[in-house]
């Protein structure tokens, strides 16, 4: 354990975190559903969602965005939070939609939680990878990230990579950079799935359950009347807010050590390697 808090604790050197102050959710986000299950307090700076017996809730960002880092604290629900699942995402619209995910599959007490993600790209994702996490996600707040550039798309907890996705249109391999994208978090009941495979049921007599959000910080490319903010994406600029390194972000030889060390102590799932599931053979983005 020691030697997992040490390497946890070593921030990584090729991956420069983004300085941007935290939002106003009142300013940022919609709340969409959900009635008053969904509420921001604290004058704009802690957004809660909450599901029961009859509804959850969800929110969305006022802007949609192509291209950018997305950072945002969560604090996921905590207890038995079987067959519950909290989401953050980024997507367009359409059937043949983009869509960039973070899931976060709820457990039965002293269980972990299952990170899942997934890449769709003109409607089609079947990307998915499953992570548990290095700490228990219910007792404090904990940094998730998405950085999609024209490159690559990392998903990243605590500013450590667990996933990279690389733009590989050269072996027509679609790569989501055409369509503008929204954010959106959800807590809503998926308990004929979520936990163990829907054999664990979601627990009412635990309702509500509630999920915490704070300082959500968009760097981003906003997209507005078919164009974007951004000038250019092949030069990157300082600001106030720490600079645009994301616009060409990478993983350098320490960030690609640390993304390895998650994955192989603790992925639980890769697509890429489930033959069983691809018999025909596995898609051409698993094949480096």
């Amino acid at each position: 354990m020691k030697v997992v808090l040490a390497v946890v604790g070593l921030v990584l050197s090729s991956l420069v975190m983004v300085g941007a102050q935290a939002g106003n959710l009142y300013r940022d986000v919609d709340l969409t559903w959900g009635d008053q299950r969904a509420k921001i307090s604290q004058g704009g700076q802690l957004l809660t969602l909450s599901l029961d017996k009859y509804s959850g809730s969800g929110f969305q960002s006022k802007n949609e965005y192509l291209f950018g880092r997305v950072d945002i604290q969560l604090k996921l629900v905590p207890g038995n939070s079987a067959g519950t699942v909290t989401t953050y995402y980024l997507s367009s619209q359409g059937p043949a939609h983009d869509e960039i995910d973070f899931e976060f599959l709820g457990n039965l007490s002293g269980n972990p939680y299952t990170v899942h993600t997934n890449v769709f790209t003109q409607g089609k994702g079947n990307r998915e990878q499953q992570f548990y996490l290095w700490f228990d996600p219910t007792k404090a707040f904990h940094t998730y990230s998405i950085l999609w550039n024209p490159q690559l798309i990392l998903f990243l907890v605590d500013n450590v990579p667990i996933r990279e996705f690389i733009n590989q249109e050269s072996k027509g391999v679609p790569f989501p950079n055409k369509q503008a994208m929204r954010i959106y978090s959800s807590l809503w009941n998926a308990d004929g799935w979520a936990t163990m495979g829907g054999r664990v049921k979601t627990d009412w007599t635990q309702a509500p359950f509630t999920a915490s959000y704070r300082n959500f910080n968009t760097n981003a490319c906003a997209w507005s009347a078919g164009k974007s903010s951004c000038a250019s994406m092949t030069t990157t600029t300082s600001t106030a807010s720490g600079g645009d390194t994301w616009q060409t972000q990478a993983l350098d030889a320490n960030g690609r050590q640390r993304l390895k060390w998650v994955q192989k102590k603790f992925m639980i799932y890769d697509y890429c390697s489930d033959l069983k599931r691809f018999p025909q053979g596995l898609p051409p983005e698993c094949k480096n």
